[in-house]
């Protein structure tokens, strides 16, 4: 292949991240998020006291937090996770969040989370 040929990688993106689009979702929670096929990252802004209700999903989540805290609840279990910290939900796993403090967390999911995509996440809207 010459230099000069460009070969297409089909779902390859190269993004600044601070460029996509903030989402707010309520009052206390805004989101960015960059998805492929199989993957999604979410980068989620919770300012003190924001709630998510209880909820589940068949996405497997990966919850490392940037700044802040937020306490999970999961199962009749609390969890407290700050900043540094990384905390694995299972698919299906019934959790909610408070924001202790302001927080930014990075989510991952996998696969991408359909509801969010498509603008059909209510709970999260309230």
């Amino acid at each position: 292949m010459s230099a000069n040929t460009k070969q297409e990688i089909p779902g390859l993106q190269h993004i600044q991240f601070d460029d996509s689009p903030v989402e707010r979702l309520n009052p206390l929670i805004d989101r960015q998020m960059v998805y492929g096929g199989r993957a999604m990252l979410a980068k989620i802004i919770l300012r003190k006291g924001a709630q998510v209700p209880e909820h589940s999903h068949e996405n497997e989540q990966i919850t490392y937090i940037l700044e802040g805290a937020l306490r999970f609840g999961l199962e009749g279990r609390e969890i407290i996770v700050r900043a540094g910290e990384v905390l694995v939900i299972p698919s299906n796993t019934p959790h909610s969040a408070e924001a202790l403090e302001d927080t930014v967390d990075l989510d991952i999911f996998c696969p991408p989370r359909a509801d969010w995509i498509n603008k059909t996440d209510a709970y999260l809207r309230r």
